[in-house]
């Protein structure tokens, strides 16, 4: 159930994110309220998974999926470029992931 909690906050974080995007600096309400109850809602579903997994994999993999998806939404929604720099960096997040995943405190 841990990570179904997890899988959620990731999905808040990514709705927050777009939604604060579209915000353009908290200048338009409802995109503004979207983005925070998001967030609210990641938090919560955040909380909830570090009941049952210890925070340096839940943030581990919070922060690195939503990084991932967050590089492509922002590619193919808002059309942001991407460079090789970007890919190398997000190559290493994704391997530090499963490292810490294969072969952290919890193994």
């Amino acid at each position: 159930m841990a990570y179904f909690y997890l899988g959620t906050a990731i999905t808040g974080e990514l709705v927050g994110t777009n939604l604060l995007k579209a915000a353009a600096g908290f200048t338009r309400f409802w995109p503004s309220f979207g983005a925070v109850m998001a967030y609210g809602l990641c938090l919560f579903f955040l909380s909830l998974a570090m009941k049952q997994v210890d925070l340096n994999v839940v943030y581990a993999i919070w922060a690195g999926i939503g990084i991932v998806i967050m590089t492509l939404l922002s590619l193919f929604l808002w059309h942001e470029p991407l460079n090789l720099a970007s890919v190398l960096g997000l190559a290493l997040v994704v391997t530090g992931v499963v490292i810490l995943n294969l072969y952290g405190p919890a193994h």
